[in-house]
């Protein structure tokens, strides 16, 4: 498959609206079988990252995830190059009902050129793998104060083949309500955009900002990797 084709192709005006509904929107199938192995057979390779997380020793859950290190291997590289103009006209239109600036340029590398001025110049992007009793703690991918409000996770297993359990969680604090949380089974080859820190909602002042952080239920069986694709690098 060719995924820059495929992430053009999606009908994002419908992703849209589902991220307005939701906080999350499933894409369609971007990377078939092969290609989701060979990203998976990266975690293999240690001189492609520039550190390893051990979520039970950092108390973030258990399992563990890599931070890529630059360069990035080229479909990791494409697939954030061909996401980013797609969620830019989502990002700006967020910022401008919540009154904030949207200080994101057309060029991701002149946003990314941004973000290392502002001390943020490390890679962000995350292969993660989870065994049996593995989860990830509820959380925000924040480095500082440069963010892109939306980011993306594509699943490299079968669910139900590969492994069982593992949801993608997301919760969402609303203005002056219980927080509501939804689970999401994800699909191989496929990716979910998801609120990074928070997003617009409607509220009685007009818009609000609803904070919101993601997380993976306990993996029951089998193990699971996702490739993360975040739009602002770490400091």
């Amino acid at each position: 498959m060719n995924p820059t084709a495929e992430v053009a192709a999606g009908d994002w005006t419908a992703m849209a609206e589902e991220l307005d509904a939701y906080g999350s929107a499933m894409t369609g199938r971007l990377l078939d079988p092969a290609q989701c192995a060979s990203l998976t057979e990266l975690y293999e390779t240690p001189e492609l990252f520039r550190t390893t997380v051990d979520m039970a020793r950092c108390r973030f859950g258990s399992g563990a995830y890599r931070y890529f290190a630059d360069p990035l291997p080229q479909l990791v590289r494409d697939l954030r190059a061909a996401f980013y103009p797609r969620l830019l006209p989502i990002a700006r239109d967020w910022a401008d009902r919540l009154g904030r600036p949207a200080p994101w340029p057309d060029d991701l590398e002149e946003w990314l050129a941004y973000c290392h001025e502002a001390g943020q110049s490390k890679s962000a992007q995350i292969l993660l793998r989870y065994g049996p009793g593995d989860w990830n703690a509820l959380h925000r991918d924040l480095f500082g104060d440069a963010v892109f409000p939306l980011q993306v996770v594509l699943a490299l297993d079968e669910a139900g083949t590969d492994y069982t359990g593992g949801e993608f969680l997301l919760l969402e604090q609303r203005p002056h309500a219980q927080s509501r949380g939804a689970a999401t089974l994800l699909r191989q080859g496929h990716g979910l955009v998801f609120t990074t820190r928070d997003r617009p909602v409607r509220s009685r002042r007009g818009w609000s900002a609803a904070p919101v952080r993601h997380g993976v239920s306990v993996v029951r069986s089998g193990r699971r990797h996702t490739l993360g694709l975040v739009f602002h690098d770490a400091a």
